[in-house]
């Protein structure tokens, strides 16, 4: 038993993975996933994980409630469920109870694997990484396309892949070349089409795009640019993580939000691959929103619904990072899924897609407000037609190899500091 979880643990470090034993839940640590992006850089750690760290990992918890103490604490913050409900809140209720026992499992494979936890209180450490990028103020795009429409970034390729060059001559001018291209900021499809990254300059400020990755920053008027001349174009898998409008993002000015109407008129159907594609809607757990999706949304994107994956939020120690109860602020977010049929399938028939159960779970530690695991390879299985599939996100604010991201902010993580040189 301690060889096979020895080995899982290894195979954890190098991919970014951990699978329990007989269970639909896993462990997700974004970084060590985000790195296989990067050769001569790294996703930096102490960066990515702000928040959610303790110094030493407690005995096992409870996985209902915290002690007496820290509740009566909490308490004073966050209402448990009110003692009336409307007919909203009663349904959201429902939705909790069912999620419930799923997400207790799925966290008690996480408080049973003794090794994973001891791993988890060095995942902020940044051990092992060279030099550490400059940290300049970091740009508000949405506002520099207001002022500089015409702004220009310049893309600095390079021409050999770190791998092919002898240790002795890494340094040397003539290996370490680079193609400059300078190419329009903005309403602009901006490719890194190497094997390795790519440094972008914008305004004295370096950002590291991933291999084969490209972003078109541009507000929702322009998406539609994107939309494939033919459908053998398209997308196979299809992110999205709207700004939905939320209080918290509102008050604390972290991003701008859109009302939900605004997002019935994204292009889904036009940037559908011939074969079909899974979109992946990530989605809180305001009911408001969740009916919005159902009857509204997909409806209105063609898309079919087929599950909901769950993320569970948990802190370097193996706690959720708050009560799984509380009423107003639950430990996880909802993914949900559905399949947009594209012209193969348009008459209605999804039997070509594979079925897909509400019985996902993936745990991880938080990064930045807002910032979403990289679960692609969690979903690769269920992805229809080509293999590799194409990618796209829709208002990322991050970006990953082999994908497109879009949004008025793809370069948000991007920056050179939530990067260290290798």
């Amino acid at each position: 038993m301690k060889d096979s979880e020895s080995q899982k643990l290894s195979l954890f470090y190098e991919s970014g993975i951990y699978y329990f034993d007989d269970s639909n839940a896993v462990f997700v640590d974004p970084v060590r996933v985000l790195n296989r992006s990067y050769n001569g850089f790294r996703v930096s750690p102490s960066a990515y994980y702000p928040r959610f760290f303790e110094s030493s990992i407690p005995k096992p918890i409870s996985t209902v409630t915290s002690s007496p103490t820290k509740r009566k604490r909490k308490r004073k913050r966050i209402a448990k469920e009110p003692p009336s409900l409307n007919d909203r809140e009663l349904i959201a209720v429902q939705r909790h109870q069912e999620a419930r026992p799923l997400l207790l499992k799925g966290h008690e494979c996480l408080l049973q694997s003794a090794e994973l936890l001891e791993a988890l209180s060095t995942l902020k450490n940044d051990s092992g990484c060279c030099k550490r990028e400059c940290q300049g103020a970091q740009h508000s795009f949405i506002e520099l396309r207001q002022e500089a429409p015409l702004l220009e970034v310049m893309l600095n390729l390079r021409l050999d892949a770190p791998e092919q060059v002898p240790n002795d001559l890494e340094d040397s001018p003539s290996v370490q070349c680079c193609e400059h291209i300078v190419l329009p900021a903005f309403n602009n499809l901006v490719a890194n089409d190497t094997k390795v990254e790519a440094v972008a300059e914008i305004l004295n400020n370096r950002y590291i795009i991933p291999r084969e990755s490209c972003f078109y920053m541009s507000d929702l008027g322009q998406l539609r640019n994107l939309i494939p001349a033919h459908a053998d174009s398209g997308f196979n898998l299809i992110m999205v993580d709207p700004p939905w409008e939320n209080a918290s993002a509102y008050q604390k000015s972290r991003y701008p939000t859109l009302p939900n109407r605004y997002f019935l008129s994204l292009p889904i159907k036009q940037l559908t691959h011939t074969n079909g594609a899974l979109v992946c809607l990530w989605v809180t757990n305001r009911e408001k929103l969740r009916s919005f999706v159902e009857t509204e949304l997909f409806p209105a994107w063609g898309v079919s619904f087929a599950a909901n994956f769950y993320w569970l939020k948990v802190k370097a120690n193996g706690s959720f990072i708050c009560d799984l109860d509380f009423f107003h602020h639950r430990p996880y977010e909802v993914l949900v899924l559905g399949y947009s049929p594209g012209k193969v399938n348009s008459s209605g028939n999804h039997s070509s897609f594979k079925p897909l159960k509400d019985d996902h779970v993936i745990i991880s530690i938080p990064g930045d407000y807002s910032r979403k695991p990289p679960i692609a390879d969690l979903l690769l299985d269920y992805v229809p037609g080509l293999k590799p599939p194409r990618c796209i996100e829709l208002f990322a604010r991050e970006m990953m190899a082999g994908w497109v991201a879009w949004g008025n902010e793809p370069l948000h993580f991007q920056d050179s500091r939530y990067f260290v040189e290798r």
